[in-house]
């Protein structure tokens, strides 16, 4: 059972800031530290801007010595396929072989709007997804010495070397997700290390789960070699209000939790989370703000009395 730190930059946080959350939660036991790859956020100021998702994982790199380090997720819309190539095998060199890379289609259309990014269809954009997941695997795997071609309705490559190569192989590990019952799921089973499932309750991530189990097995994919995780927000207190306030707020309003918000106890929060270990989800990502006075104390209790007895089980 893996506990991942997951932190959304476009919401406020400066690149310090997200430093030092990364070291806290490294020296706090967790698992890994993920960022959210946007540049607007859609409540709030977002002051002082975001930062660049590759661009922080790099610092990220060097800064930690220990925790996986990726993105949830990065938009395919948002990098070509060939120079996201390159960044990520950058830096996972720089990271010793710790990076992963969540990617998906993008879907905040104002964002792209606001960067000068293309938007196209939600068609369109699956497509770009499944050749970019083509394009990275060849890319990784062309052996030194040796070229590959792609030629595809979005993306086309002509005597591309693929370099660098990252340590990890034969790539880092690729996590695809959502709610789809279909598209997603299929690519995950062709070129995903894991699905992720955001912002689902229990009985939700049981059913995605045997679902995307049931796809690798349509695929001829052993179905346990792929981790199945989910997102939540998890607020842990002494008392009601100081869970509640130790939520991220610049997501959600603290008057009603949605599906996969929880505020309470420690021994509460070990009953909620164990609901979805029991399901059979091997990581977690508990989803902070991003600047370090605010939920103070939340990893901190977490740390200390959640996840001993979630990874004793």
């Amino acid at each position: 059972m893996e506990f991942c730190v997951f932190v959304g930059p476009n919401f406020g946080a400066t690149y310090e800031d997200l430093v030092h959350l990364a070291q806290r939660a490294e020296g706090l036991g967790f698992d890994g530290y993920f960022v959210s790859d946007h540049y607007a956020a859609w409540e709030g100021d977002g002051l002082p801007g975001p930062t660049d998702a590759w661009i922080t994982l790099a610092g990220l790199a060097r800064e930690t010595a220990r925790l996986r380090l990726g993105t949830l997720v990065t938009a395919v819309t948002f990098r070509h396929a060939g120079p996201l190539a390159v960044a990520v095998a950058q830096v996972d060199a720089m990271s010793g072989g710790r990076v992963e890379l969540g990617l998906g289609a993008g879907w905040l259309q104002g964002e792209h709007a606001a960067y000068g990014i293309p938007y196209p269809s939600l068609g369109e954009r699956f497509e770009l997804l499944g050749e970019t997941l083509d394009v990275l695997q060849k890319f990784w795997r062309t052996p030194v010495g040796s070229s590959f071609d792609h030629e595809g309705e979005r993306l086309r490559f002509q005597g591309s070397p693929g370099l660098p190569k990252p340590v990890q192989t034969p790539g880092p590990p690729i996590i695809l997700g959502g709610i789809g019952l279909n598209k997603t799921p299929r690519l995950a089973a062709l070129h995903a290390r894991e699905f992720n499932l955001p912002w689902a309750v229990a009985s939700d991530a049981a059913a995605m789960r045997e679902r995307v189990r049931a796809v690798c097995e349509e695929a001829g994919r052993d179905p346990d070699s792929m981790r199945f995780s989910v997102s939540v927000q998890l607020g842990v207190g002494r008392a009601e209000h100081e869970a509640r306030a130790r939520l991220d707020p610049a997501n959600y309003k603290l008057e009603t939790l949605p599906p996969a918000h929880f505020a309470g106890s420690p021994a509460q929060a070990v009953d909620w989370l164990g609901q979805y270990q029991a399901l059979g989800v091997e990581r977690f990502y508990i989803r902070n703000p991003p600047v370090p006075h605010a939920a103070r104390g939340n990893l901190e209790l977490i740390a200390a009395e959640v996840l001993p007895q979630l990874r004793g089980n």
